[in-house]
């Protein structure tokens, strides 16, 4: 069985540096880290695999040094990894991030599944797995927090929705994203980083997609433009109510207003 996982690069901490001509956050590799719900995918790929024996495929888009998250992957037990890396995929959005990743799959060519966290913590969009799926014109499984068969032609799963949980069972290939706390993740093996090749990692170009059209990448193929982007304001203020149930009650409903959270 082959999957394929979608990982990302995201800044460690909320100490970030935005260009303040594209509204884009500046990667530059420095106080970075794998996106957290990754590591749920990765783990939900080494679970396939305990239960039916697969090749696990790591891919990633961003600049030059998002090969650092590729290696974690690696370490950690995938088997393979591609980074797509161009000055053409700059800036781009969740649909042109999510067309430059399905056209890196690709590229790739077999596969049975692609896993994806459920969302990133730099945009929390949650759009980039069904996205992906859209262009490669598979099924694909939101939120799945259980894999409860994996079997020749097919797996059954679980998706936790805000009410209720579903049960589905869908034929490869087929692109699901995983839930927070699904599969706790492993840390990475010192045996494994000892084992790891830098031939394990590839490298993938504008050029090595089949659609060769600069307009449907980066900036240029993004619809949406981030208009501002700045950090938010962590001043604390406080106000001392004073009164009775009702007037406290009146004073509270007018300082929501007046902030306009209601």
């Amino acid at each position: 069985m082959n999957i394929i996982v979608c990982i990302k690069q995201v800044p460690a901490s909320s100490n970030v540096k935005i260009d303040p001509i594209t509204g884009v956050l500046i990667r530059d590799g420095s106080n970075v880290k794998m996106n957290p719900f990754d590591l749920f995918a990765l783990e939900a790929a080494f679970f396939i695999n305990e239960k039916r024996k697969s090749h696990i495929h790591t891919i990633t888009m961003g600049p030059p040094s998002a090969k650092s998250v590729l290696q974690e992957s690696l370490y950690m037990g995938a088997d393979l990894s591609t980074l797509v890396t161009d000055r053409k995929f700059a800036g781009a959005d969740v649909l042109a991030t999510a067309y430059t990743l399905s056209q890196l799959i690709e590229h790739i060519g077999q596969y049975d599944m692609v896993i994806c966290g459920k969302q990133t913590t730099d945009g929390d969009t949650a759009q980039v797995g069904p996205e992906i799926a859209e262009n490669l014109g598979i099924a694909h499984v939101p939120y799945v927090k259980e894999i409860i068969e994996v079997k020749e032609k097919s797996v059954i799963l679980r998706s936790a929705y805000d009410n209720y949980d579903e049960i589905v069972e869908v034929k490869y290939p087929v692109l699901i994203t995983i839930e927070k706390d699904a599969y706790i993740p492993r840390l990475p093996s010192f045996r494994k980083k000892k084992q790891v090749r830098d031939s394990q990692i590839k490298i993938a170009t504008f050029k090595d997609l089949k659609d060769q059209d600069e307009n449907n990448y980066g900036l240029k193929g993004s619809p949406t433009q981030v208009v501002e982007m700045f950090s938010p304001d962590k001043k604390l203020q406080s106000v001392v109510l004073d009164g009775d149930a009702d007037k406290l009650a009146e004073d509270i409903v007018s300082l929501l207003k007046d902030n306009q959270f209601i």
